[in-house]
């Protein structure tokens, strides 16, 4: 009998911790998702910063058919030399349900040869689905992320200046048609296939809801039968998204964003041990100006200046540095911040 209890300790010391999740956070319903919304536009105010007009045409033409629908016509054959306007391609999700006067996120992408988009204003950009059809307009300041300054022939960014964000930059003026709920079933998807967790799911609605209703057709669509009617299925969906499923570990992520410079973890990301090299890499740009001035003062020679440039790359090499092993997020962000402090030897 000690022999079976010291075995059944053992075996639950191994096995994987398992937390209860709720339905609505490990699947979605299958039709309920955002749609894919982009248009061209022009954003104004940039501070010289803008399209170079002689390299991007486009620029100039979108600029010219948008002054001709104020009312203002541009003499033809004008060579516009404008610096503070950029063309850019706007992009945005419309999500499911959205109704007219609500207001989405917008990206703005600059798509010519602007340095920045910082401080620019998007003007009234019609936003397209794949039919062609107007689903909402955009409008408003462009919120960048990135830094940068110039000066004296050198420069130096951070991030990306290109693209930014208008945050409720957009208006819905369309509603996207869905076929919610019609033909009295509706597919649950996980959102990562198992086919234990298919299972798990489908036995935990057919107890609430009685054997039947849920079908795991294979390792991420589950059938469920619904009631008949938009309130009832909405009913319905409250309840069984609402139903807590014991759940084994979740996997560990870790999700880096170029663009902004930021990393996510979840709480499931630990570290083992390990050696890490870390170098410095340093990129100099040094410019000088030099006089050249003619041999004889008379001799109807002209003084020239020549900028000179010199760009150097000096990289540093860097010892390995050890990392303890870290079991929960906080210590990994500890080990993290303690390697970026310390300084090759």
């Amino acid at each position: 009998m000690l022999k079976k209890l010291v075995m059944a300790a053992l075996l639950a010391s191994l096995s994987l911790p398992a937390a209860a999740e709720r339905i609505r956070d490990l699947v979605t319903v299958q039709g309920v998702r955002d749609n894919a919304l982009i248009g061209y536009g022009l954003v104004v105010g940039l501070d010289g910063s803008g399209d170079q007009t002689m390299q991007t045409p486009f620029t100039t033409q979108s600029l010219s058919n948008m002054l001709s629908q104020l009312g203002i016509t541009v003499p033809p054959g004008t060579n516009m030399q404008l610096k503070n306007v950029a063309a850019v391609m706007v992009t945005a999700r419309l999500p499911p349900f959205s109704r007219v006067g609500q207001n989405i996120d917008v990206v703005v992408s600059s798509m010519g040869n602007a340095k920045s988009l910082r401080g620019g204003t998007l003007l009234m950009t019609p936003l397209k689905g794949v039919d062609n059809q107007v689903y909402a307009l955009a409008q408003g300041n462009v919120l960048v992320g990135g830094a940068g300054a110039a000066a004296g022939g050198s420069s130096v960014q951070v991030n990306q200046l290109a693209g930014g964000r208008i945050s409720n930059g957009a208006t819905i003026e369309r509603e996207l048609p869905t076929t919610f709920g019609q033909g009295g079933e509706l597919n649950l998807q996980l959102n990562d296939e198992d086919f234990t967790l298919a299972q798990q799911i489908s036995d935990a609605i057919n107890r609430q809801r009685g054997y039947g209703t849920a079908t795991p057709l294979d390792a991420r669509t589950i059938k469920v039968l619904v009631p008949p009617g938009n309130s009832s299925q909405v009913r319905f969906l409250a309840e069984i998204q609402n139903i807590s499923v014991r759940v084994g570990a979740i996997d560990a992520k870790v999700i880096i964003n170029s663009r902004t410079g930021s990393v996510v973890m979840n709480r499931d990301v630990v570290l083992d041990s390990c050696a890490v090299a870390q170098g410095n890499l340093s990129v100099v740009v040094d410019r000088q100006n030099s006089v050249s001035q003619p041999d004889t003062p008379f001799g109807g020679g002209q003084t020239v200046v020549t900028p000179n440039t010199q760009i150097s790359l000096q990289q540093q090499g860097g010892s390995l540095q050890k990392v303890n092993a870290s079991a929960n997020l906080n210590n990994v962000v500890r080990a993290l911040n303690a390697l970026g402090r310390r300084r090759s030897t």
